[in-house]
């Protein structure tokens, strides 16, 4: 029924909420444009990327010819055609799955859209059409790159095991980059596991739980993490900025990275 319909009150103002609502899709421009740029400028930065036996997660796996020498964790890169900056190689796969996830869409959809701003609060376009037409028809491919994006995961948890090791390859050794990769790679994990994709493939198109015992129980453990979904798209995408500045500070020389043992 629309707001002016017989027998609903014509309400002019944009809403009538007293409460500062416009805070949250602020905070969520101002994060989003921070990573944004840091990520921009990394990318095309092209260095930095690179100390043994640390990797940053912008450009891993690094498959360009560019890349430093034992950088590359496939060995020879399979994509040495590519001349430019790794990561601009990389980077493309993890912002899809993060551009078409279901929580980045309503929060990037009222922040920079006003698609709405926030619950009760009018939006300033007149027609709604929905996901119905280009581009955002695209957002359909989020489930492809969700499990391109387990592919990701995998090699940043193989770059973080192979932290263990120290500068010299000699493993048994721990240091605060091991842990910074470690701590990324988790994160990335609960922000893909928590993932509506992710729960639809462990339960969805099963009319009977009985006969799928194993799906079922599969199914349970991804809806309770998915309950915290917002929060792991949050301190993963912080995370992996985080992580890809440490390596970066690590590669410079800015700061040493301090062994355990």
């Amino acid at each position: 029924m629309s707001v002016t319909a017989p027998g609903r009150a014509h309400i002019t103002a944009k809403t009538l909420r007293t409460d500062k609502w416009w805070l949250q899709p602020l905070g969520t421009v101002a994060v989003l444009l921070s990573f944004i740029v840091y990520a921009t400028w990394r990318a095309f930065e092209g260095a930095h990327y690179f100390v043994e036996p640390l990797i940053s997660p912008f450009y891993s796996p690094c498959l360009a010819t560019s890349c430093v020498e034992k950088s590359s964790l496939l060995g020879t890169p399979v994509g040495a055609w590519w001349t430019l900056s790794p990561a601009l190689l990389i980077l493309v796969f993890p912002l899809g799955f993060r551009m078409t996830c279901y929580y980045y869409r309503k929060a990037y959809y009222r922040s920079f859209w006003q698609s709405p701003p926030a619950c009760a609060v009018g939006e300033p376009h007149k027609k709604y059409t929905g996901e119905t037409r280009q581009p955002l028809l695209l957002q359909n491919s989020h489930r492809y790159f969700f499990y391109i994006g387990l592919v990701f995961n995998t090699l940043l948890s193989i770059d973080a095991v192979l932290a263990f090791r120290n500068h010299e390859g000699q493993w048994g050794h721990m240091s605060v980059g091991t842990l910074v990769l470690l701590t990324n790679s988790t994160l990335l994990w609960l922000y893909s596991l928590s993932c509506h994709s992710c729960r639809h493939a462990m339960g969805g198109r099963l009319n009977n739980f009985s006969k799928h015992p194993l799906r079922y129980k599969m199914w349970t453990m991804v809806s309770k993490l998915n309950t915290h979904h917002p929060k792991f798209a949050w301190f993963s995408l912080i995370g992996v900025a985080l992580a890809d500045y440490y390596v970066r500070c690590v590669s410079t020389g800015a700061i040493t990275d301090i062994y355990f043992f």
